[in-house]
């Protein structure tokens, strides 16, 4: 199924400024599949408005692949290690060469779910109580010492991955130990924090402002890889079912949550609420999917923002970015 869904265009004027686009699309994580998903409707969409853009696959040696092809900026629909974690971004800055989206800093901060929790933590953003582990010999009582100090359930993840890929929630002890043993296969850094039992929601933040909150449910023991991109049973909350001041309270908490990470044009915050009614920061996501299935348009069309507005909209925040180096 398309995301494109209107006929809107660009003027000559703004095509013109925008000039030749690459999307960035595909890479060598593990979101792969999905990268190829989203830059394939971020294409769609930019061409359908009038805007000259082309895919560029990072398949290999990113160097490589970028200097392949002449372009003015980049739409990075990259997702995962090398696209959204701060590498990308620094090849093309070295490049001189604008880019969508969040700056090396922010990227890599956003993709270390660890150091992201460090940060909210030191400015009094709530996030779920939590311990890392690195990659190595971990006896079985120092995992009867995490569950003693943050209890049952837990959820268990790999530090630097995207999509819920390696998440796992641990009920037991022995389940805990099983996750830790995954999520190393993905990370060599594990975060295992307290699950939040509760209604879970996304929130997309564009140019600063949040855009209309998503509630989320789905059959599966959370909002996990198959939820977000396979299933068709996963239900989509618009309006979100909280109150006018539960709605106010969460949008403003995932603005500060992008703000203190540094985020710039866009982002996803993904947030738990508990049985308290109170809420916990999850994540943020500096390069969110733009799937079918995906969370970014679905608020954006809520908020009467076609898909092709959208991906034009954080475009045009390229046209900003001063030149560093010069022509090269």
């Amino acid at each position: 199924m398309s995301v494109v869904s209107s006929h809107y265009r660009v003027s000559p004027e703004l095509a013109q400024q925008l000039g030749k686009v690459a999307v960035l699309l595909g890479g060598n994580s593990a979101e792969r599949d999905v990268s190829l998903k989203s830059g394939g409707a971020v294409l769609e969409a930019l061409l359908s408005a009038g805007v000259d853009a082309q895919a560029i696959d990072i398949k290999g040696s990113p160097l490589d692949c970028l200097k392949r092809v002449e372009f003015d900026r980049a739409f990075i629909a990259l997702h995962g290690r090398g696209g959204e974690d701060g590498t990308i971004q620094g090849l093309l800055e070295c490049l001189d060469i604008p880019y969508t989206g969040s700056g090396v800093m922010a990227s890599a901060l956003a993709m270390d779910k660890l150091r992201t929790k460090y940060l909210w933590q030191g400015v009094g953003l709530p996030t779920p109580p939590f311990v890392s582990l690195d990659c190595g010999e971990v006896d079985d009582h120092y995992f009867e010492s995490i569950v003693a100090r943050l209890g049952l359930p837990l959820s268990v993840k790999p530090a630097r991955e995207g999509s819920s890929i390696g998440i796992k929630k641990a009920r037991t002890l022995e389940e805990l130990i099983e996750a830790y043993s995954e999520a190393i296969e993905f990370d060599a850094q594990v975060l295992i924090e307290k699950w939040i039992e509760g209604p879970e929601f996304t929130v997309a933040v564009l140019d600063g402002k949040a855009l209309p909150v998503v509630g989320l449910s789905t059959n599966h023991i959370f909002y996990d890889y198959d939820a977000k991109y396979l299933a068709d049973d996963t239900h989509y909350y618009l309006p979100s079912g909280l109150s006018e001041e539960k709605e106010q309270e969460i949008a403003k908490l995932s603005e500060l949550a992008c703000e203190s990470v540094g985020c710039k044009g866009w982002a996803r915050v993904d947030v738990m609420q508990d049985s308290h009614g109170e809420f916990w920061l999850l994540e943020v996501n500096t390069s969110p999917g733009m799937t079918d299935h995906s969370l970014v348009p679905m608020a954006a069309k809520h908020a009467g923002i076609t898909f092709e507005e959208l991906v034009v909209r954080i475009l045009e925040d390229t046209i900003a970015v001063p030149k560093l180096l010069g022509s090269l």
